[in-house]
């Protein structure tokens, strides 16, 4: 999938994997300045004010406005926020402490955010400290050695263990999930790819990546600090080396699939690793098949289907590079280049062409924008949704297969199923659901904080004839 904000109104810099103005289907192409109207929980009250500046620094809430925190929810809006005592800067770990002044939380504030803070610890007696850090890394990668097929330690060349041949990616910490709010760390071999968005680790962040060079001992930590969330943190775009070297080429092994991953230029951290198990699931269900991939990026699922027996796949997406690595790609795994064709274009544009040329597949992957980064963008977003996903019924034959996902935090998965059920109904085909797809083990989703289930996807059955 590759990215694209619409109707973004400040554009970055033209890169390799940048496409050109009027690409629809490509996320973050485009930088959108943004907005405090995007957080998707508003502050009612506005800005905490300032409480008494010559005491002990601490997050003060409005009575009442602790319930979140007690259900163990990371984030503290401005609006649950009576006062600011002390004179903290961004990125400071406070006290949280309810209207009565009892102690709830440690957690990073962040002046410039509608996030005023970002929980750390719920104990007491926890101190935020170089060692924390420590063990909350140290727990998050031995979190995956337990959950993934092909157990990922941290390790690069030499570090403890190492993932195997089969699978050399992994996502290291995500975030809120592993309990380090704004921190993501991506492994692409002995490569790391960190992304910092919130103040809070940002404040950590020579001392995270030490802990990473130290446990995981990679060739190279790349830093990827230019995801939209930095925006809304107060804080300033950044990329490049953090320690070590970064090699020329960066591979990665899926599920015993080559992949080249742009860490430096490529979307998100340079690979979808969120879709490695649907990815695999395309590939056991492809046998045969005609597929059609829209949003290809580097053409993932397409070689997953081309190993798995398709019989023949179109791939779509809106940047030449991007198509250029996936045929690279397709080089790298001696796969069937006679049954793979790749195609340049805006995917809605491309969809309707197909649709009038009288086209039709047996599979057809939709893995679209992020439409909706929040809340605030979700009509639109629905619209978005609504229109691929009508299309790509009108395209798939008779007892075809749609796999449909959605990326959006602001679109849930209630409403995601909603949208494409609509869709169906416009089509005019009865369709069943036969899978739901989630992000990988490797993405874990903490039950208290529910924003970390962003990728929803539907595997849609098309009926052969009509049910009513």
């Amino acid at each position: 999938m590759t990215d694209k904000k619409p109707n973004s109104s400040k554009r970055a810099p033209s890169t390799p994997h940048r496409a050109s103005q009027g690409n629809r289907d490509f996320r973050k192409r485009t930088r959108r300045e943004a907005q405090p109207s995007d957080i998707s929980v508003s502050a009612p009250h506005g800005k905490p004010i300032d409480g008494n500046a010559d005491a002990q620094p601490a997050i003060l809430l409005r009575e009442g406005r602790e319930k979140s925190l007690l259900r163990r929810h990371p984030w503290i809006f401005s609006g649950a926020v009576e006062r600011i005592d002390g004179a903290p800067a961004s990125g400071d770990t406070l006290p949280v402490r309810d209207s009565a002044g009892k102690f709830i939380a440690w957690a990073a504030y962040n002046a410039g955010s509608q996030i005023t803070a970002r929980v750390w610890s719920w104990r007491e007696e926890e101190t935020i400290d170089a060692d924390f850090f420590r063990r909350r890394i140290s727990a998050a990668l031995e979190a995956r050695r337990a959950l993934l097929p092909s157990p990922a330690s941290g390790g690069g060349a030499g570090g403890e263990g190492k993932l195997t041949a089969q699978n050399t990616g992994a996502r290291l910490i995500h975030a809120e999930s592993d309990g380090l709010p704004g921190l993501i760390v991506d492994q692409y071999g002995d490569v790391l790819v960190m992304q910092i968005g919130s103040a809070g680790a940002e404040r950590w962040r020579e001392t995270i990546a030490d802990i990473l060079q130290a446990l995981c001992k990679p060739t190279c930590i790349y830093e990827r600090s230019d995801s939209d969330s930095r925006t809304l943190e107060g804080l300033e775009l950044r990329c490049g080396v953090l320690r070590g070297n970064l090699p020329e080429a960066v591979e990665v092994v899926e599920h015993g699939l080559r992949f080249g991953v742009d860490v430096a230029e490529g979307q998100k951290t340079g690979f979808y690793l969120d879709q490695r198990d649907n990815r695999a699931l395309t590939g056991t269900l492809a046998g045969g098949k005609d597929v059609l991939n829209c949003f290809c990026y580097t053409g993932g699922f397409s070689l997953y289907a081309l190993r798995g027996g398709a019989k023949s796949v179109l791939s779509l997406d809106a940047s030449a590079d991007a198509l250029r690595i996936a045929e690279q790609n397709l080089t790298r795994n001696n796969l069937d280049a006679s049954r793979a064709e790749w195609q340049e274009a805006d995917v809605f544009v491309a969809l309707r062409k197909l649709r009038d040329q009288g086209r039709s597949f047996d599979m057809i992957i939709l893995d679209p924008p992020k439409f909706a980064p929040t809340a605030a963008f979700a009509e639109k977003a629905a619209r978005g949704y609504k229109d691929i996903n009508l299309l790509g019924f009108k395209l798939l034959r008779p007892g075809g297969l749609l796999f449909t996902y959605s990326c959006s935090g602001g679109i849930n998965e209630e409403l995601f199923q909603k949208i494409i059920a609509g869709a169906a109904l416009d089509a005019g085909v009865d369709a069943q659901i036969v899978h739901h797809l989630h992000a990988s083990a490797d993405h874990p989703v903490l039950l208290s904080f529910p924003e970390g289930a962003y990728l929803k996807g539907l595997v849609l059955r098309v009926a052969g004839t009509s049910l009513t």
